[in-house]
Protein backbone atom coordinates (compact mmCIF):
# COMPACT_ATOMS: atom_id res chain seq x y z
CA UNK A 1 0.00 0.00 0.00
CA UNK A 2 1.39 3.41 -0.97
CA UNK A 3 1.58 6.20 1.58
CA UNK A 4 2.75 8.97 -0.77
CA UNK A 5 1.39 9.89 -4.20
CA UNK A 6 3.01 12.40 -6.57
CA UNK A 7 0.55 13.43 -9.29
CA UNK A 8 1.14 14.98 -12.67
CA UNK A 9 -1.56 17.57 -13.44
CA UNK A 10 -2.37 17.89 -17.15
CA UNK A 11 -3.83 14.69 -18.60
CA UNK A 12 -3.78 13.00 -15.20
CA UNK A 13 -6.14 15.07 -13.05
CA UNK A 14 -7.45 17.60 -15.58
CA UNK A 15 -8.06 17.59 -19.32
CA UNK A 16 -6.47 20.74 -20.72
CA UNK A 17 -5.39 19.29 -24.05
CA UNK A 18 -7.66 21.62 -26.05
CA UNK A 19 -5.98 24.87 -24.94
CA UNK A 20 -2.51 23.27 -25.14
CA UNK A 21 -3.06 22.17 -28.75
CA UNK A 22 -4.44 25.59 -29.67
CA UNK A 23 -1.49 27.37 -28.07
CA UNK A 24 1.05 24.98 -29.63
CA UNK A 25 -0.44 25.50 -33.08
CA UNK A 26 -0.40 29.26 -32.51
CA UNK A 27 3.33 29.03 -31.82
CA UNK A 28 3.98 26.83 -34.86
CA UNK A 29 1.89 29.10 -37.06
CA UNK A 30 4.14 32.06 -36.20
CA UNK A 31 6.97 30.22 -37.92
CA UNK A 32 5.05 28.72 -40.84
CA UNK A 33 4.76 25.17 -39.49
CA UNK A 34 1.55 23.22 -40.17
CA UNK A 35 -0.76 22.72 -37.18
CA UNK A 36 -1.37 19.44 -35.40
CA UNK A 37 -4.73 17.75 -35.08
CA UNK A 38 -5.45 16.08 -31.75
CA UNK A 39 -4.21 12.66 -32.86
CA UNK A 40 -1.02 14.00 -34.38
CA UNK A 41 -0.32 16.06 -31.29
CA UNK A 42 -0.74 13.07 -28.94
CA UNK A 43 1.71 11.04 -31.00
CA UNK A 44 4.36 13.74 -31.33
CA UNK A 45 4.28 16.01 -28.29
CA UNK A 46 6.57 15.11 -25.43
CA UNK A 47 8.27 16.42 -22.33
CA UNK A 48 10.56 18.12 -21.61
CA UNK A 49 8.78 20.41 -24.09
CA UNK A 50 12.00 22.30 -24.82
CA UNK A 51 13.18 19.16 -26.65
CA UNK A 52 9.90 18.98 -28.60
CA UNK A 53 10.30 22.58 -29.80
CA UNK A 54 14.06 22.24 -30.34
CA UNK A 55 13.41 19.67 -33.08
CA UNK A 56 10.79 21.79 -34.82
CA UNK A 57 12.34 25.22 -34.25
CA UNK A 58 16.02 24.68 -33.45
CA UNK A 59 17.00 28.34 -33.82
CA UNK A 60 14.24 29.85 -31.68
CA UNK A 61 14.77 30.34 -27.95
CA UNK A 62 12.36 28.92 -25.41
CA UNK A 63 11.83 32.42 -24.04
CA UNK A 64 10.65 33.64 -27.44
CA UNK A 65 8.33 30.66 -27.84
CA UNK A 66 6.81 31.36 -24.41
CA UNK A 67 5.81 34.87 -25.50
CA UNK A 68 3.58 33.28 -28.15
CA UNK A 69 2.38 30.25 -26.18
CA UNK A 70 1.18 31.86 -22.93
CA UNK A 71 -1.21 34.44 -24.46
CA UNK A 72 -2.63 31.83 -26.84
CA UNK A 73 -3.21 29.43 -23.94
CA UNK A 74 -4.90 32.11 -21.81
CA UNK A 75 -7.11 33.25 -24.71
CA UNK A 76 -8.20 29.74 -25.71
CA UNK A 77 -11.93 29.08 -25.61
CA UNK A 78 -11.49 25.30 -25.34
CA UNK A 79 -12.75 24.05 -21.96
CA UNK A 80 -10.52 22.67 -19.22
CA UNK A 81 -12.27 20.00 -17.15
CA UNK A 82 -11.52 17.69 -14.26
CA UNK A 83 -10.97 14.18 -15.57
CA UNK A 84 -13.41 11.44 -14.55
CA UNK A 85 -12.60 9.88 -11.16
CA UNK A 86 -9.91 12.50 -10.38
CA UNK A 87 -11.70 14.17 -7.48
CA UNK A 88 -12.93 10.77 -6.32
CA UNK A 89 -9.33 9.51 -6.25
CA UNK A 90 -8.12 12.54 -4.31
CA UNK A 91 -10.95 12.22 -1.78
CA UNK A 92 -10.20 8.53 -1.37
CA UNK A 93 -6.49 9.16 -0.87
CA UNK A 94 -7.13 11.93 1.66
CA UNK A 95 -9.59 9.77 3.60
CA UNK A 96 -6.92 7.06 3.84
CA UNK A 97 -4.28 9.46 5.10
CA UNK A 98 -2.07 9.46 2.01
CA UNK A 99 0.31 12.37 1.48
CA UNK A 100 -0.18 13.96 -1.95
CA UNK A 101 1.95 16.23 -4.12
CA UNK A 102 1.85 17.76 -7.61
CA UNK A 103 4.77 17.76 -10.04
CA UNK A 104 3.89 19.49 -13.32
CA UNK A 105 5.53 21.23 -16.24
CA UNK A 106 2.55 23.53 -16.57
CA UNK A 107 3.14 27.26 -16.17
CA UNK A 108 3.01 28.02 -12.44
CA UNK A 109 0.57 30.94 -12.77
CA UNK A 110 -1.89 29.06 -14.99
CA UNK A 111 -1.61 25.98 -12.76
CA UNK A 112 -2.29 27.95 -9.58
CA UNK A 113 -5.35 29.51 -11.23
CA UNK A 114 -6.74 26.10 -12.24
CA UNK A 115 -5.98 24.65 -8.82
CA UNK A 116 -8.16 27.30 -7.17
CA UNK A 117 -10.87 27.28 -9.86
CA UNK A 118 -11.38 23.55 -9.31
CA UNK A 119 -11.09 23.84 -5.52
CA UNK A 120 -8.35 21.23 -5.32
CA UNK A 121 -5.54 23.04 -3.50
CA UNK A 122 -6.40 21.53 -0.11
CA UNK A 123 -5.65 18.01 -1.27
CA UNK A 124 -1.93 18.59 -1.71
CA UNK A 125 0.81 18.97 0.86
CA UNK A 126 3.03 20.75 -1.69
CA UNK A 127 2.85 21.55 -5.39
CA UNK A 128 5.71 22.00 -7.85
CA UNK A 129 4.81 23.73 -11.13
CA UNK A 130 6.67 25.18 -14.10
CA UNK A 131 9.20 22.33 -13.98
CA UNK A 132 10.89 21.91 -17.37
CA UNK A 133 12.46 18.53 -16.61
CA UNK A 134 10.82 16.65 -13.75
CA UNK A 135 13.83 14.38 -13.39
CA UNK A 136 15.80 17.36 -12.11
CA UNK A 137 13.46 17.76 -9.15
CA UNK A 138 12.23 14.31 -8.17
CA UNK A 139 15.13 13.49 -5.82
CA UNK A 140 14.78 16.82 -4.02
CA UNK A 141 11.06 16.24 -3.51
CA UNK A 142 11.73 12.79 -2.05
CA UNK A 143 14.45 14.10 0.26
CA UNK A 144 12.68 17.34 1.29
CA UNK A 145 9.53 15.52 2.37
CA UNK A 146 11.32 12.41 3.73
CA UNK A 147 9.39 10.08 1.44
CA UNK A 148 10.08 6.36 1.67
CA UNK A 149 10.72 5.33 -1.94
CA UNK A 150 9.11 1.93 -1.45
CA UNK A 151 5.90 3.63 -0.30
CA UNK A 152 5.83 6.33 -2.99
CA UNK A 153 4.37 6.36 -6.50
CA UNK A 154 4.29 8.93 -9.29
CA UNK A 155 1.08 8.97 -11.35
CA UNK A 156 1.18 10.48 -14.83
CA UNK A 157 0.02 10.20 -18.43
CA UNK A 158 3.26 10.75 -20.38
CA UNK A 159 6.48 8.86 -20.91
CA UNK A 160 8.37 11.65 -19.14
CA UNK A 161 6.37 10.97 -15.97
CA UNK A 162 7.32 7.29 -16.06
CA UNK A 163 10.95 8.14 -16.74
CA UNK A 164 10.89 10.59 -13.82
CA UNK A 165 9.53 7.94 -11.45
CA UNK A 166 12.20 5.48 -12.53
CA UNK A 167 14.87 8.16 -12.17
CA UNK A 168 13.69 8.76 -8.62
CA UNK A 169 13.56 5.06 -7.76
CA UNK A 170 9.83 5.10 -7.00
CA UNK A 171 6.85 3.23 -8.47
CA UNK A 172 5.60 4.50 -11.83
CA UNK A 173 1.86 4.45 -12.57
CA UNK A 174 0.63 5.32 -16.08
CA UNK A 175 -2.95 6.46 -16.71
CA UNK A 176 -4.39 6.33 -20.23
CA UNK A 177 -6.52 9.48 -19.92
CA UNK A 178 -4.08 12.04 -21.24
CA UNK A 179 -1.47 13.04 -23.75
CA UNK A 180 0.21 9.73 -24.61
CA UNK A 181 -1.32 6.57 -26.06
CA UNK A 182 -0.98 3.18 -24.37
CA UNK A 183 1.51 1.87 -26.91
CA UNK A 184 3.80 4.88 -26.41
CA UNK A 185 3.64 4.58 -22.63
CA UNK A 186 4.40 0.88 -22.92
CA UNK A 187 7.79 1.66 -24.49
CA UNK A 188 9.04 3.00 -21.14
CA UNK A 189 7.56 0.08 -19.17
CA UNK A 190 5.56 1.63 -16.32
CA UNK A 191 5.22 -0.53 -13.21
CA UNK A 192 1.42 -0.21 -13.34
CA UNK A 193 -0.87 0.92 -16.17
CA UNK A 194 -4.56 1.75 -15.65
CA UNK A 195 -7.19 3.15 -18.02
CA UNK A 196 -8.25 5.79 -15.49
CA UNK A 197 -8.00 6.79 -11.82
CA UNK A 198 -11.21 4.94 -10.98
CA UNK A 199 -9.53 1.63 -11.78
CA UNK A 200 -6.55 2.72 -9.67
CA UNK A 201 -8.81 3.18 -6.65
CA UNK A 202 -10.20 -0.33 -7.08
CA UNK A 203 -6.67 -1.66 -7.43
CA UNK A 204 -5.56 0.04 -4.22
CA UNK A 205 -8.60 -1.19 -2.35
CA UNK A 206 -8.32 -4.73 -3.59
CA UNK A 207 -6.41 -7.03 -1.32
CA UNK A 208 -3.56 -8.90 -2.88
CA UNK A 209 -4.80 -12.14 -4.36
CA UNK A 210 -4.04 -15.04 -2.04
CA UNK A 211 -4.04 -17.50 -4.93
CA UNK A 212 -2.72 -17.39 -8.49
CA UNK A 213 -5.11 -16.22 -11.21
CA UNK A 214 -6.19 -18.90 -13.70
CA UNK A 215 -6.22 -17.78 -17.33
CA UNK A 216 -6.78 -19.30 -20.77
CA UNK A 217 -5.23 -18.40 -24.10
CA UNK A 218 -5.05 -19.93 -27.54
CA UNK A 219 -2.66 -20.13 -30.43
CA UNK A 220 -5.22 -19.60 -33.17
CA UNK A 221 -4.44 -20.99 -36.62
CA UNK A 222 -6.17 -20.90 -39.99
CA UNK A 223 -5.59 -24.54 -40.96
CA UNK A 224 -3.20 -23.38 -43.69
CA UNK A 225 -0.04 -22.74 -41.67
CA UNK A 226 -0.76 -19.22 -40.40
CA UNK A 227 -1.24 -18.29 -36.73
CA UNK A 228 -2.66 -15.15 -35.13
CA UNK A 229 -0.39 -12.86 -33.11
CA UNK A 230 -1.64 -9.78 -31.27
CA UNK A 231 0.25 -6.88 -29.72
CA UNK A 232 -1.05 -5.53 -26.41
CA UNK A 233 -0.08 -2.90 -23.84
CA UNK A 234 -1.01 -5.43 -21.12
CA UNK A 235 2.25 -7.20 -21.95
CA UNK A 236 4.41 -4.08 -22.38
CA UNK A 237 3.53 -3.76 -26.06
CA UNK A 238 4.89 -7.24 -26.78
CA UNK A 239 3.27 -9.77 -29.12
CA UNK A 240 1.45 -12.85 -27.94
CA UNK A 241 -1.77 -14.83 -28.08
CA UNK A 242 -5.27 -13.67 -27.11
CA UNK A 243 -6.84 -14.85 -23.88
CA UNK A 244 -7.95 -13.84 -20.41
CA UNK A 245 -9.18 -14.81 -16.98
CA UNK A 246 -11.52 -17.68 -16.19
CA UNK A 247 -14.63 -16.41 -14.45
CA UNK A 248 -16.05 -18.08 -11.36
CA UNK A 249 -18.30 -21.00 -12.35
CA UNK A 250 -17.03 -21.00 -15.95
CA UNK A 251 -15.36 -23.98 -17.59
CA UNK A 252 -11.91 -23.48 -19.09
CA UNK A 253 -13.11 -24.13 -22.63
CA UNK A 254 -16.09 -21.79 -22.30
CA UNK A 255 -13.79 -19.12 -20.90
CA UNK A 256 -11.49 -19.56 -23.89
CA UNK A 257 -14.33 -19.27 -26.41
CA UNK A 258 -15.65 -16.15 -24.67
CA UNK A 259 -12.27 -14.44 -24.31
CA UNK A 260 -11.26 -15.09 -27.92
CA UNK A 261 -14.58 -13.72 -29.16
CA UNK A 262 -14.31 -10.61 -26.93
CA UNK A 263 -10.71 -9.84 -27.86
CA UNK A 264 -10.69 -10.76 -31.57
CA UNK A 265 -14.29 -11.24 -32.70
CA UNK A 266 -13.37 -14.74 -33.91
CA UNK A 267 -15.28 -17.97 -33.47
CA UNK A 268 -13.03 -20.97 -32.86
CA UNK A 269 -13.27 -24.74 -33.26
CA UNK A 270 -11.07 -27.85 -32.95
CA UNK A 271 -9.93 -26.74 -29.49
CA UNK A 272 -7.01 -28.77 -28.11
CA UNK A 273 -5.05 -28.36 -24.90
CA UNK A 274 -1.34 -27.61 -25.47
CA UNK A 275 0.40 -26.89 -22.17
CA UNK A 276 0.23 -25.16 -18.79
CA UNK A 277 2.62 -22.38 -17.80
CA UNK A 278 3.20 -20.23 -14.74
CA UNK A 279 3.95 -16.50 -14.77
CA UNK A 280 4.97 -15.07 -11.41
CA UNK A 281 5.22 -11.28 -11.23
CA UNK A 282 6.46 -10.95 -14.80
CA UNK A 283 8.02 -7.53 -15.40
CA UNK A 284 6.43 -7.56 -18.86
CA UNK A 285 2.87 -7.51 -17.50
CA UNK A 286 1.30 -4.15 -16.60
CA UNK A 287 1.22 -5.01 -12.89
CA UNK A 288 2.65 -7.68 -10.59
CA UNK A 289 0.46 -10.79 -10.94
CA UNK A 290 0.79 -14.53 -10.46
CA UNK A 291 -0.87 -16.31 -13.39
CA UNK A 292 -1.53 -19.94 -14.22
CA UNK A 293 -1.62 -19.92 -18.03
CA UNK A 294 -3.65 -22.69 -19.68
CA UNK A 295 -2.60 -22.69 -23.32
CA UNK A 296 -4.70 -24.18 -26.10
CA UNK A 297 -4.62 -24.51 -29.87
CA UNK A 298 -7.75 -23.65 -31.84
CA UNK A 299 -8.82 -23.12 -35.43
CA UNK A 300 -10.34 -19.83 -36.54
CA UNK A 301 -13.52 -19.89 -38.57
CA UNK A 302 -12.48 -16.75 -40.49
CA UNK A 303 -9.73 -14.15 -40.92
CA UNK A 304 -11.99 -11.27 -39.86
CA UNK A 305 -10.28 -10.05 -36.69
CA UNK A 306 -11.86 -7.21 -34.70
CA UNK A 307 -9.69 -6.21 -31.77
CA UNK A 308 -11.15 -4.74 -28.61
CA UNK A 309 -9.45 -2.10 -26.44
CA UNK A 310 -7.03 -4.62 -24.93
CA UNK A 311 -4.91 -4.93 -28.09
CA UNK A 312 -3.34 -2.55 -30.58
CA UNK A 313 -2.43 -4.68 -33.58
CA UNK A 314 -2.65 -8.18 -35.08
CA UNK A 315 -0.89 -10.24 -37.73
CA UNK A 316 -1.48 -13.60 -39.40
CA UNK A 317 2.00 -15.15 -39.74
CA UNK A 318 3.74 -18.49 -39.99
CA UNK A 319 5.28 -19.79 -36.79
CA UNK A 320 8.71 -19.04 -38.22
CA UNK A 321 7.65 -15.45 -38.93
CA UNK A 322 6.20 -15.16 -35.42
CA UNK A 323 9.68 -15.53 -33.95
CA UNK A 324 10.74 -12.35 -35.75
CA UNK A 325 8.22 -10.40 -33.62
CA UNK A 326 9.01 -9.15 -30.13
CA UNK A 327 7.16 -11.89 -28.23
CA UNK A 328 6.36 -12.23 -24.56
CA UNK A 329 8.10 -15.11 -22.82
CA UNK A 330 5.05 -17.31 -22.42
CA UNK A 331 4.29 -17.17 -26.15
CA UNK A 332 7.86 -18.14 -27.00
CA UNK A 333 7.51 -21.17 -24.73
CA UNK A 334 4.20 -22.11 -26.34
CA UNK A 335 5.53 -21.83 -29.90
CA UNK A 336 8.56 -23.94 -29.00
CA UNK A 337 6.24 -26.62 -27.59
CA UNK A 338 4.09 -26.53 -30.71
CA UNK A 339 7.16 -27.03 -32.91
CA UNK A 340 8.70 -29.71 -30.69
CA UNK A 341 5.54 -31.79 -30.39
CA UNK A 342 4.30 -30.98 -33.92
CA UNK A 343 0.95 -29.85 -32.53
CA UNK A 344 -0.17 -28.12 -35.72
CA UNK A 345 0.41 -31.11 -38.00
Amino acid sequence: MFKNLIFDWSGTLVDDMGPVIEATNAVLGKYGIAPYNREGFRRNFRLPYREFYAELLPNVSLEELETHFRPAFDESTSPVTILPHAREKLEWARSHGLRMFILTSMDATAFSRQLDEFGMRHYFEKTYAGVLDKRDLIHRIIETHSLDKEETALIGDMTHDIETAKHGGIVSIAVLTGYHHAELLATVRPDITVPDLGVLIKMFEKRKAERPIATVGALIHDGQGKVLMIRTHKWSNLWGIPGGKIERGESCENALIREICEETGLEISDIRFAMVQESIFSTSFIRPEHFILLNYIAKAESYEVTLNEEAEEFQWVTIEEAFSLELNTATIQLLNRVIKDKLLL
